[in-house]
């Protein structure tokens, strides 16, 4: 593959997964998935979004990091990695859901971060139109 760090980005129920894990097996390079199920945040971020807003996000951000930071230092023999997410995803979501002061601290935190990790060579990203991805869900 010529490209060592593949993201695969969209919505929901867009395939992000999916594809993913068939390119990672057909090119036989590493594997990232995003580990949205184990934030302890996100079961009171829909009781109530705004107390939880800012933990669960630094939760989000913190967990991709440190996906991203391990699987780079891990095999410096098989350098390709593919994930179903792209980092910058953190901020965006922040920007959606944080208070001004909040994403204040959450930038500044979100650039240190993403100072120490690899961009990826190549973006993917997955379009479905809403029926679709309401059926995928």
């Amino acid at each position: 593959m010529q490209y060592s760090y593949v993201a695969i980005e969209g919505n929901i129920g867009s395939g992000k997964t999916t594809l993913a894990k068939m390119l990672s097996s057909d090119l036989d390079i590493k594997l990232i998935l995003e580990s949205f199920a184990e934030n302890p945040f996100l079961p009171k971020f829909y009781d109530s979004p705004d107390k939880h807003a800012f933990p669960l996000e630094l939760f989000f951000m913190a967990e991709r990091y440190y996906q991203l930071k391990n699987k780079q230092e891990q095999d410096l023999f098989q350098p390709s990695l593919i994930s179903d997410y792209f980092f910058m995803k953190s901020k965006l979501f922040a920007q959606n859901n944080l208070k001004d002061d909040e994403l204040q601290l959450f930038n500044r935190l979100f650039d240190i971060m993403s100072s120490s990790i690899l961009d990826p060579d190549l973006v993917i990203y997955l379009y479905s139109d809403v029926l679709k991805l309401q059926q995928n869900i």
